[in-house]
């Protein structure tokens, strides 16, 4: 099993595009396309799990620097999400709301 990074989609692909671009290559186990959590907008970034590293290179090799949709693709091999908790703020600092004057 390797998830892959895939970045620089175009804001207008959706997970059934992305999912039929990838298949292509082999079975696909799971697809995101990660969005803005406020908007539900597309961030232009997306992870792809394929149930064999063979397929998942493949599609990397093929797929890497191709350009779908009028933009070229990154795509490589995930890698772990780093702990975010050296950059969150601590308690009371940069969370607040400044009103608006």
């Amino acid at each position: 099993k390797m998830k892959l990074y895939v970045g620089n989609l175009s804001f207008k692909m959706t997970l059934e595009d992305l999912k039929n671009e990838f298949s292509k290559y082999g079975a696909v186990e799971d697809a995101v396309i990660i969005t803005d959590k406020f908007s539900g907008r597309s961030k232009g970034f997306g992870f792809i799990t394929f149930t064999n590293d063979a397929d998942a290179q493949k599609a990397i090799a093929e797929l890497n620097g191709k350009e779908i949709e009028g933009r070229e693709l990154t795509v490589n091999e995930a890698r772990p999400m780093e702990s975010r908790e050296n950059s969150r703020p601590s308690e009371g600092e940069g969370n607040a709301v400044a009103e608006p004057q």
